[in-house]
């Protein structure tokens, strides 16, 4: 079969079944990336390749692959171009001292314990080919990050966006994703570095020169960007596939830096102006191609490199029950006592905990990114992977065990939600 033939039929298969789980979660008060994740998990070895494994080698043979994975880094840095453009400093630095403690603490606490987790697991899910500061720190990070477009979501469809709880959680979200993504970025320069002729002092120097440039050089340009729309309303063509081949140029500069080309197109969209009409209408012109038909294709790769068979016998399974632990304990644990050193009712705090404990899409990224540089081993990969499915998948029912819609409804300003029905929103979160 040409090979074009078979990534169509992939893309449609794929497509199909994330909508379709994605729809099922959704009816159980689950967010939709919720049901794509777990349907990337049905498409690959642990059920679909246990159910029908010749179909699958039939349908995603090793050899397709690399063209599956072209397609879904696209999307991938698309969608992290969106992530990034939702995030302003502004509102994060209006949240004062609460949001800055919970925040800070409840990216300490896991990583911390998540490198005391790694003394234990290193010797047995690892190598000499990975140092043990390396796999330690990306343990770390990996702990830490929360999944700031699904927290946005389960938000608004909890009617929690307007409270107070919800806009110092996605506060605290926002500084976790630039923080996590910081360190990370770190972690791949020290590893990249590593196995190349280049120094990591140079590579770090690089990305910090970029950083300097984007921040106080194309920040500037991009303002015409919202002065043109100011004008019209609108951008043209033009101005839209400029901003397409600046998100490009961006990833690119990154992954030639040797860190990842996602950090580049998440820092473009950091830095681009933050008016709600100019983001709300970049968001309705990107969103749908990358949210609803390439995401999707990098939930089935996730799920064709994980095999829950793995993680079978009582010394994995008790790996990967530590792990849980470790996950939950560090974030919603760590961000509990925050809260709640800040004044936070227990109510509030449990509730904030909750939710920062969300890990979703942003954890399998770094997790593919894991995998990719070789920091973590297929069984660890398959570990980490259900973390963030379980950890995803226990925020709504115990959200609204802690916040019953009564008392939301005294909490709540009456606001109206913005453009809750809009791809990347209905479809991420």
């Amino acid at each position: 079969m040409p090979a074009i033939s078979r990534l169509i039929i992939q893309m449609a298969v794929i497509i199909c079944v994330a909508r379709a789980v994605g729809a099922v979660f959704r009816r159980i008060r689950q967010p939709q990336v919720m049901g794509e994740m777990v349907a990337g998990i049905v498409l690959g070895p642990s059920l679909f390749g246990l159910l029908a494994p010749h179909a699958l080698t039939v349908l995603f043979p090793t050899s397709s692959l690399g063209y599956l994975d072209a397609v879904s880094q696209i999307g991938l840095v698309l969608f992290m171009f969106l992530v990034g453009l939702g995030i302003n400093p502004k509102e994060l630095k209006a949240q004062g001292h609460a949001a800055v403690l919970v925040s800070h603490i409840s990216i300490t606490a896991p990583f911390v314990l998540a490198a005391f987790l790694a003394l234990f697991l290193y010797p047995r899910l690892s190598d000499s080919s990975v140092s043990f500061s390396n796999f330690a720190l990306f343990m770390g990070a990996a702990m830490s990050i929360t999944a700031f477009p699904v927290l946005a979501r389960i938000l608004s469809e909890s009617h929690m966006i307007d409270t107070r709880l919800g806009t110092v959680a996605i506060s605290c979200a926002a500084v976790d994703d630039v923080t996590g993504w910081a360190v990370l970025a770190y972690i791949i320069a020290l590893v990249r570095a590593h196995g190349s002729n280049t120094p990591p002092w140079l590579t770090l120097l690089g990305s910090l020169v970029f950083v300097l440039v984007m921040v106080f050089g194309v920040k500037r340009l991009l303002r015409h960007f919202a002065a043109a729309f100011d004008r019209s309303g609108q951008l043209s063509d033009s101005m839209l596939a400029l901003v397409v081949l600046l998100v490009l140029g961006s990833a690119l500069a990154t992954e030639w830096l040797g860190i990842h080309l996602l950090f580049g197109a998440f820092l473009l969209g950091a830095i681009m102006p933050k008016d709600p009409g100019f983001v709300r209408y970049l968001t309705d012109k990107f969103e749908f191609i990358p949210v609803v038909v390439l995401l999707p294709t990098f939930f089935a790769l996730t799920g064709l490199r994980t095999s829950i068979s793995l993680v079978r016998g009582p010394g994995m399974v008790f790996y990967c029950s530590m792990i849980l632990v470790v996950a939950i304990v560090g974030k919603l644990g760590g961000s509990t006592l925050a809260a709640r050193i800040t004044g936070s009712s227990v109510r509030e705090a449990t509730a904030l905990g909750v939710l920062m404990n969300t890990r979703g899409l942003m954890e399998l990224v770094i997790l593919n990114i894991g995998r990719e540089i070789k920091v973590i081993s297929p069984a660890l990969f398959s570990m980490m992977v259900l973390m963030a499915l379980v950890t995803t998948f226990m925020t709504s029912p115990l959200l609204a065990w802690i916040c019953p819609e009564r008392l939301l409804r005294i909490e709540a300003k009456p606001v109206q939600l913005r453009d809750e029905e809009s791809p990347l929103r209905a479809a991420i979160g």
